[in-house]
């Protein structure tokens, strides 16, 4: 069966269900296909970190995957992003023959419908993406809006743009980024740039720069800061039906 995934390209798999082995290089995806059949993943990144559990061959970095090894769990299907996965090693795990399904996922219907596809295509059904798009659609009209800056690395300051997922999640939750109209996706701004927007809120994640009490909202003196989850905050999986909760009381 030839199906395609979010980029468009074709996927190769034998029919729906007939995916046994499967390699994820991303965390999000690690976790879905975890929730949905955990039977299926032979491997996973070292930053696959949900399940806690999960038990499977690590193959380094997201953007570093070792090739050699993952040729050498003979996958049926290796789940990339084309955010997360270099198109290099995309592209040669493809010319080893072994087939890749790489997601797009920029908002959070994109997320659902992704991993709605990309489950179906493994055979599943799984009743938690349903609760998780349940979770969201119910979610009110936020009373108040509020301006945010989301930082995402320091030393060079980098912050949330244009075009993500992740400011998605916020705009729905009554949170607009300042960036979201910047060109790049991911700007590097400077810190005394960010501090003149005047935001109503800095949201902090905790990855994938580590942002604690003691390290971040000290840059941001006067402003009002929130640490957040970065799992709940730029996953999409099983967490999507956590994150609404977890944002809105962190961050109001």
């Amino acid at each position: 069966m030839s199906t395609v995934d979010d980029t468009g390209a074709a996927v190769d798999i034998a029919a729906v269900g007939s995916v046994r082995r499967v390699v994820s290089l991303v965390p999000s995806l690690t976790e879905s296909v975890a929730a949905t059949d955990r039977g299926l993943l032979v491997g996973a990144t070292d930053w696959c970190s949900h399940p806690a559990d999960l038990d499977v061959t690590r193959v380094r970095g997201t953007k570093n995957p070792d090739l050699d090894a993952i040729k050498a769990l003979h996958p049926d299907l290796v789940l990339a992003n084309e955010e997360e996965n270099r198109p290099a090693d995309i592209e040669a795990l493809r010319a080893a023959g072994i087939p890749v399904w790489v997601t797009v996922i920029r908002t959070v219907d994109q997320a659902f419908g992704s991993l709605a596809r990309l489950l179906a295509a493994l055979g599943g059904q799984p009743e938690w993406l349903d609760a998780a798009r349940a979770v969201w659609a119910a979610l009110p009209e936020p009373e108040v809006r509020l301006r945010a800056i989301i930082p995402i690395w320091r030393r060079p300051w980098m912050v949330v743009g244009r075009d993500t997922f992740t400011g998605d999640v916020l705009a729905r939750l009554g949170i607009d980024n300042i960036y979201a109209g910047h060109p790049e996706r991911y700007p590097k701004i400077a810190l005394a740039e960010l501090t003149e927007t005047d935001p109503d809120l800095v949201v902090l994640p905790d990855e994938p720069y580590r942002f604690t009490e003691a390290d971040g909202p000290e840059a941001f003196e006067g402003l009002r800061t929130a640490l957040v989850s970065g799992r709940l905050l730029t996953w999409y999986g099983p967490s999507l039906a956590e994150a609404p909760g977890h944002l809105i009381r962190t961050t109001r």
